[in-house]
Parts: structure tokens; sequence; C-alpha cells
């Protein structure tokens, strides 16, 4: 099984007692493929690299940060995902100019990273307004208006595959915190891939489904695991805010048996920890310990 893990590190990216001047500075020399280099020297070879990098770092995607991305990705043997930007992205707004805005900046992140030849492109197809109407009551006004943002989303993802010609099948669109049956069934409809994160669906963010239940259901098109802990909220519909992106053992995800059902089906597609460093490694630590023959070497073992 292939692990990887995100490059965007905070603690890599800012260290403490920092000034407004000191983060400048940091923004004009932001070397990224430097950033990713020291993620791989903790032992990862599967890169998720973040598109809303270039929120705060203008140069991420840059000409010359690809350049140097794909020779770091040549010389030390990777593989690389992208998270596309989520952060001031409303891909399912039934307002279209911002729809279309948000299409955009998809888009051109997608164009930009094409040259690192991603495996998975993963997308949050709703953004933060959806999710601010899954809350909404009475119940049949909600599911209402959920579907005209389900709708918009699947508009927007199809505007995104036409203008970037990318498979569908290589955008993975994540359990999020809005309702898993209409995220699926977008997901079918398009014929692409999802990625499931497996901390979202144990917090309750999709709704109240368990996690075997989400995971049979996706299987057949699943691009992309996003692996971490977190206390399963059970079949209320209570949200576990704050209690998802926890390192493995730290919830109640049954690592072993996950990573049994993966196996089993055949799942080579790359798994990611949305951790820290020393989250991701505990976490590798964890799957050595439940399921050893799964788990990669250590840093300096032999296979």
């Amino acid at each position: 099984m292939r692990f990887g893990i995100k490059s965007s590190q905070t603690g890599k990216l800012l260290r403490s007692r920092e000034t407004p001047e000191d983060m400048a500075r940091l923004v004009a020399e932001f070397d990224h493929a430097a950033l990713v280099e020291s993620v791989v020297d903790a032992g990862f070879d599967l890169i998720e690299l973040g598109g809303d990098m270039s929120l705060f770092f203008p140069t991420a995607f840059s000409a010359a940060a690809i350049a140097d991305l794909t020779q770091l990705k040549r010389r030390r043997g990777l593989t690389y995902t992208v998270h596309l930007p989520l952060w001031s992205v409303e891909p399912s707004t039934p307002l279209a100019s911002v729809r279309v805005g948000s299409v955009q900046a998809v888009v051109e992140c997608i164009k930009a990273t094409l040259p690192l030849e991603p495996v998975s492109y993963v997308l949050h197809a709703t953004g933060t307004l959806a999710t601010e109407f899954t809350r909404m009551r009475p119940e049949q006004a909600r599911l209402y208006v959920l579907q005209q943002f389900q709708a918009a989303a699947r508009e927007s993802l199809r505007a995104i595959l036409r203008e970037t010609g990318i498979p569908g099948r290589l955008l993975a669109i994540e359990t999020i915190e809005f309702p898993f049956d209409l995220t699926a069934a977008v997901a079918e409809e398009l014929d692409i891939s999802m990625c499931l994160d497996t901390g979202h669906v144990l917090a309750g963010f999709p709704g109240p489904f368990e996690l075997f239940e989400v995971l049979e259901r996706i299987l057949p098109r699943l691009g992309e695991v996003h692996l971490h802990d977190a206390p399963w909220q059970g079949p209320e519909r209570h949200i576990g805010y704050g209690k998802d992106h926890q390192a493995l053992g730290q919830g109640d995800l049954d690592t072993g048996r996950f990573l049994d059902r993966l196996a089993a089906a055949g799942y080579q597609g790359p798994i990611v920890f949305e951790l820290s460093i020393a989250e991701a490694l505990a976490s590798l630590d964890e799957i050595r310990r439940v399921r050893p023959a799964l788990a990669p070497p250590k840093v300096g073992e032999s296979a």
C-alpha cells in the first residue's frame, strides 16, 4: 500500500516569534520544492500538494516552482497528488458569477500542476456556504436547497473536466460536510472518483453513515483515501467538530479491518495522512502493530 502525507506542514512553514516582517520575507523567499523535500526526508515518497498554498504563497505553483518540483520528483522517486483549492472556493454556489470564478481557480491549479503527473486530484465539490445549509430547518426546505447546491456542483465538475481535459477518474471528490448520498450520486452520474476521508465520516460530517457502509458504496470508484482517526459520532447526526484529524489509534477507526478491506479489493491508490509528520509516523507505527504485512518498512530498514 502507498502511504503518503500532505506537504503543507504548518511547523515547517511557520516558526514561533516571527514578526510580520519575518513573514513577508518568508513569503518572498518561499521555495516549494525545498518544503516538499523536507517532508520527503521524514520518510514519505507520496506527497499531497495543497492547492491553497498559492493563497498565501503566490509563487507556489509558478512555472519555476513546477520545474523544481518535477526535478525533485525524478531525483527522489516521488509520486504527487494534489488537493485542489478550497479556501474561498464555492463550486456549488447557486450564484453563477462566484461559481464561475471558483471553477477558474480550480482549473488554473490543475493546468499548472499537470506537468507533475499527479495520480489524483482531490476536490471539495461543495464549499462552506453549502455546509451552512446542511443544518437548515425544516427538513423539506433543507433537502430542496441542498439539491440546488448539488446541481450547481454537478455543473462545476462538468466545466472543470471540460476545460482541463483530464480523465474523470483522475478527479476525486471528497467526503466532507455535505450529505454523502448527494455527493456520491454526482460522482456516479459523472463517472468520477471519490476520496474517502475516514475522519470526516467517523465524525459525522457527511451525515449519520457508518464508515464501512460508505466504503462499500464508493469502493468501485475510490481514487484516494485520507486516513486519520476520529471518535464515531453514531447515527444521531451529532457532528464531532475538531475531533477528526487524529493519529490512528486515537479514535474509533478499526484500522486493521479498514486496511484488510482495501487489500481484498485490490486498492492500489494513494493513502494520504492529513496529519503532522509526527502524527503520520505514529500512525504508521499503529499500522505496523495491527497489520505489519501491509505497512512499509521504517526509514533505514530494508523491506
